[in-house]
């Protein structure tokens, strides 16, 4: 089926860094220089917590990880050779780990910093849980001066908060792969489907860092950048093939199996070894907004995780309560133009169309502008959500891949964009469970 188209004028990455040596009031160290791997050890427990700390949509420092509450070592005595990992974790003391008694305290752990009191008022000491010899330092920002048309994957892992790299050979957590695919994860992306981006429009900044990543079945450019598409259509790479189990269906609104102008960023990734889970933020915004709510024409954005975590949907994790997709379709889509409100809808073809939302367009029209959702349309035309969180688990130590991907469903027409930024690890010791809001 044809639909009618309105076509309007107009880093440096941080590598895995060398373990120095702790400090004297870490573990191994009341031995002074002697490195007789023979040698015993006396340690009181860890103090190295784990905490996170969750955002609300107004953004937040990505360099740390804060919260309350955490995880304290076993309080056990570990007197045994240098060689020996007293508390599991896959370090010793000749490895880096400059607390043996606590398992959340190694080289493959990621720094937490305490701001919040627990329950009794108390903020916990400050530790050094990456054993890098220095307390509570943060991790830091690698996306600064990065161009839109930069397409160096590794470059967009940095941009999303993904620093840190490491290799198969070490224990370090980090990037381990990345790279621009399709939304199978095979093949290349056409190079104007993505892009780095410092903002998206004045009025949506980025979550972490300087930059955001942006992925399109258009275009992955800004209304003001150079080689911007200039419409609500824009043709890249053509005819696609989905992963296993999608499009996904919309409940009662079913969709076509067919995909376009798709495209990927696939990272495999080590998680800490402290690490419970993970988070990240994204906004999605689409011209199929108000008229084909419901149609088979529903473009989709995915974040497929392997090995799929519990909660997931096909090993995708980004979906709302009602497990609809991220789609126009999806409970979240508050970014619009109430004078839209007639048209919602207007084209669905199922047996029991959706009546609008109510409260309809509750965060109004302003992180529309600059976009080119607000100025290659007609007014009440086109939308979006507001950042959004998704959360997953993840066991500390494994390695997992996240693909985050988007397409046209049905055709190539009406494009749709994603912006990604704000990865932060979960690392409070408590249970996470898939979810998004």
């Amino acid at each position: 089926m044809n639909r009618p188209l309105t076509i309007l004028a107009l880093g440096t990455l941080v590598a895995a860094t060398t373990v120095a040596a702790c400090s004297a009031s870490n573990e191994g160290d009341a031995f002074g220089d002697d490195d007789d791997d023979s040698s015993g050890q006396t340690s009181a427990a860890g103090t190295g917590g784990a905490t996170s700390s969750t955002g609300e949509g107004g953004g937040f420092d990505p360099t740390t990880v804060s919260g309350a509450g955490g995880s304290t070592g076993s309080g056990s005595s570990c007197a045994t050779p240098f060689d020996v990992d007293d508390d599991g974790d896959g370090f010793t003391d000749n490895d880096g780990d400059c607390n043996d008694c606590d398992a959340n305290v190694n080289p493959g752990s990621v720094e937490v910093i305490i701001t919040d009191p627990d329950a009794m008022g108390n903020v916990p000491d400050p530790a050094d849980e990456d054993c890098d010899g220095t307390v509570d330092n943060p991790l830091p920002a690698c996306d600064s001066g990065l161009a839109v048309t930069d397409t160096d994957p590794y470059h967009a892992a940095g941009a999303i908060g993904l620093c840190q790299q490491a290799t198969a050979g070490d224990k370090k957590w980090g990037v381990l792969d990345a790279k621009w695919t399709r939304a199978n994860g095979s093949g290349s992306a056409n190079t104007s489907s993505y892009g780095i981006i410092p903002n998206f429009g004045p009025n949506v900044n980025a979550q972490e860092g300087s930059s955001m990543v942006i992925i399109s079945s258009g275009y992955g450019r800004r209304s003001s950048d150079a080689g911007a598409c200039g419409s609500q259509t824009c043709m890249t790479s053509g005819a696609g093939s989905a992963p296993p189990g999608f499009p996904q269906d919309v409940p009662n609104c079913t969709g076509s199996t067919a995909i376009n102008d798709d495209v990927g960023l696939d990272l495999k990734v080590r998680s800490p070894k402290n690490a419970t889970g993970y988070k990240y933020f994204f906004k999605f915004h689409s011209f199929e907004f108000p008229e084909w709510v419901c149609t088979s024409y529903n473009d989709q954005f995915i974040a497929l995780v392997n090995p799929a975590p519990a909660g997931s949907i096909n090993g995708n994790i980004s979906f709302d309560s009602g497990n609809n997709p991220v789609s126009v379709n999806v409970a979240f889509f508050d970014v619009c133009d109430p004078s839209g409100i007639g048209s919602y809808a207007s084209l669905c073809f199922a047996a029991n169309c959706p009546a609008p939302p109510n409260p309809y367009c509750p965060a109004g029209a302003s992180e529309l502008s600059g976009t080119g959702f607000d100025t290659w349309t007609f007014a009440g035309d086109a939308g979006g959500t507001t950042w959004l969180q998704t959360q997953a688990p993840i066991t500390g130590g494994d390695e997992f891949t996240i693909r985050f991907a988007i397409w046209d469903t049905g055709d190539s027409a009406l494009d749709s964009t994603a912006v990604i930024d704000g990865f932060q690890w979960i690392a409070n010791g408590g249970t996470v469970a898939v979810g998004t809001d």
